[in-house]
């Protein structure tokens, strides 16, 4: 009776914290917050597919914990040396040992495969609709936009000293000039750095990746169009000398209208807004258009 009970509390306890953790993992906010418990709540789809990859591993990881717990309790009582006097002598057991042999190579097998998956799904995007370029200095972050004139920004923490509080500043993650994206765009970003290794990282999002000088390393973005307005941080997650912890990133998300507005105010222009310098002669149906002419022989 005695091991019933305490298989069960065990069991329990790891199933409760379990789900305690599984529900945790979405909190409706887009910094951690005091006694967080789990991830920022998701504002990509790779991040998404992080947190339901993250939840399909706790579950196996919990089975294998509560296992091993129930399978310790039942030996220490089950053997312990007032109930067994005389322990048995076996030493082999081939059913025993082919089953756990077999059974880690099928976790493993179930880890693998949604695993690589991912790590395809994470790598780039096929149709990117626009490109951010992110440059790592010491200590402080470089922006730009090719697609849309050239726009650089560069963007530093604000000092203790100058954080206001009524215009939602917070205090070693909000920036001077804060990077606005457009939901429902694929985003393409390519990282590097220009100094010494940094590392992009934002939570929110599902990226974190490195910034390597003379290397340009890529990953991609598509927020969803629920986040019109949130304001997402991360930070430098590669130490990078002495100004390492004061490299926050503030990204703003905003609708496609307002971006393009933000893009026009910057002195860019939009994709769809360019126009050639030069453009061919418009043809006529039946009309003729001359060869041009031959080349003279050199005399």
């Amino acid at each position: 009776m005695t091991l019933t009970r305490i298989c069960s509390f065990s069991v329990a306890l790891t199933v409760a914290l379990a789900i305690a953790l599984v529900v945790s993992t979405n909190p409706a906010f887009a910094i951690t917050q005091d006694w967080q418990l789990g991830f920022q709540d998701a504002a990509t789809p790779v991040a998404e597919r992080l947190h339901s990859f993250h939840n399909f591993l706790l579950i196996i990881i919990t089975g294998i914990v509560a296992f091993v717990t129930v399978l310790l309790l039942y030996v220490v009582i089950r053997f312990r040396a007032k109930a067994n006097p005389n322990p048995s002598m076996t030493t082999h057991n081939v059913p025993l040992e082919i089953i756990w042999t077999v059974v880690p190579v099928l976790i493993l097998i179930a880890i693998a495969i949604p695993s690589f998956k991912l790590l395809y799904y994470m790598d780039r995007t096929e149709n990117p609709e626009m490109t951010l370029k992110v440059t790592g200095y010491q200590w402080y972050w470089g922006f730009e936009y090719p697609d849309h004139g050239d726009i650089s920004v560069t963007s530093n923490m604000i000092k203790d000293a100058d954080i206001d509080t009524s215009k939602g500043q917070i205090r070693l993650l909000s920036t001077d000039n804060p990077i606005v994206l457009p939901v429902e765009t694929n985003i393409q970003v390519i990282v590097t750095a220009a100094d010494v290794l940094h590392s992009f990282a934002m939570p929110a999002f599902g990226i974190k990746t490195d910034a390597v000088p003379g290397r340009i390393n890529e990953t991609w973005i598509r927020i969803k169009a629920d986040q019109v307005g949130k304001v997402f941080y991360g930070q430098c997650s590669e130490l990078c000398g002495q100004g390492h912890a004061f490299m926050p990133v503030e990204i703003i998300a905003v609708s496609k209208e307002d971006f393009a507005a933000w893009v026009e105010k910057q002195g860019g222009t939009m994709p769809e807004a360019k126009v050639t310098e030069t453009s061919a002669t418009p043809v006529t149906l039946g009309s003729t258009v001359e060869a041009p002419a031959a080349d003279q022989p050199a005399e």
